[in-house]
């Protein structure tokens, strides 16, 4: 099974998918270009930034949480327009935001990293009702973050690590006891980028400079692959009416004269459902 192009805009790193459930609607980053992406249609739209932006989350029809490298933002889809909720290492000039996404209890889960991808530069935080907490430091490039069906078990990944970890939450979403490993792709020497999880707990993983994404089962075990054509595979989401399309961003980045199919969007039926992105409550 191979993904088909979905759009043709080239960003330098693509990432960070999101499937706006009221709006039957894809945004994603191009975090090097400094720009939000998405469609209406066949209408191509954009936003730009003056400092780089990575995830999202959606609050309501008409609103969107975004992670940039000095805050997490309120987003007005509309006029464009931006309202700072809470700092984000905004004193700390050699770092940037990566990989998030919201959780079942309405958090948002954002990760930092060395914008020279410096070792254990990054952390991992929890935004929820307003509050920001620090979930864990000394991470170099904080990826994979999403959530299985249960609401009771969220994953993550140091991407050099080359592992996939996994950590039990409580009611409220908050991490209990110590992360465990879920997946080691040291062995076959792959690296994991961002990830999502679909209906039936199976972990999709993008894996940077593989052209695939993963879907590992609930036990850890390795369930198959699906092709994408650029190179750097980047962030997996489920979207489109039924939440049967997987839409994947890749990334020119790192790539010597990179060819069109490098940097793009990419979309595919796996034959599983995704989970409806869940909202995040300020």
């Amino acid at each position: 099974m191979s993904a088909t192009l979905c759009d043709p805009r080239p960003c330098e790193l693509g990432e960070g998918p999101l499937w706006h459930p009221l709006r039957g609607q894809l945004f994603w980053f191009d975090i090097m270009g400094r720009k939000l992406l998405s469609r209406q249609g066949d209408t191509p739209l954009e936003w730009r930034f003056d400092e780089y932006h990575s995830a999202a989350g959606w609050v309501d029809e008409g609103t969107l949480l975004l992670a940039s490298e000095t805050g997490l933002w309120r987003f007005d889809i509309q006029t464009g327009t931006r309202d700072k909720l809470v700092d984000l290492e905004a004193g700390n000039a050699a770092t940037r935001s990566n990989d998030g996404r919201a959780d079942p209890q309405g958090g948002f889960w954002i990760g930092t990293m060395g914008k020279k991808a410096q070792p254990g530069a990054g952390a991992i935080y929890r935004y929820y009702r307003g509050e920001l907490r620090k979930l864990w430091g000394s991470i170099s490039i904080s990826n994979a973050i999403c959530f299985a069906p249960d609401g009771r078990t969220a994953y993550f990944a140091d991407t050099p690590t080359r592992k996939i970890m996994r950590v039990t939450l409580d009611a409220e979403g908050w991490p209990e006891g110590t992360p465990d490993l879920f997946v080691d792709l040291a062995p076959e020497g792959l690296y994991p980028d961002g990830a999502v999880v679909d209906a039936e707990g199976g972990l999709w993983n993008a894996q940077w400079g593989t052209g695939r994404v993963a879907r590992y089962l609930p036990d850890g075990s390795f369930d198959r692959a699906v092709a994408v054509g650029g190179q750097h595979s980047s962030c997996p989401a489920f979207g489109g009416a039924d939440l049967s399309t997987l839409y994947v961003t890749t990334a020119r980045e790192g790539i010597n004269s990179p060819d069109a199919a490098q940097g793009v969007l990419y979309e595919l039926r796996p034959g599983v459902l995704g989970q409806r992105e869940h909202q995040v409550i300020l």
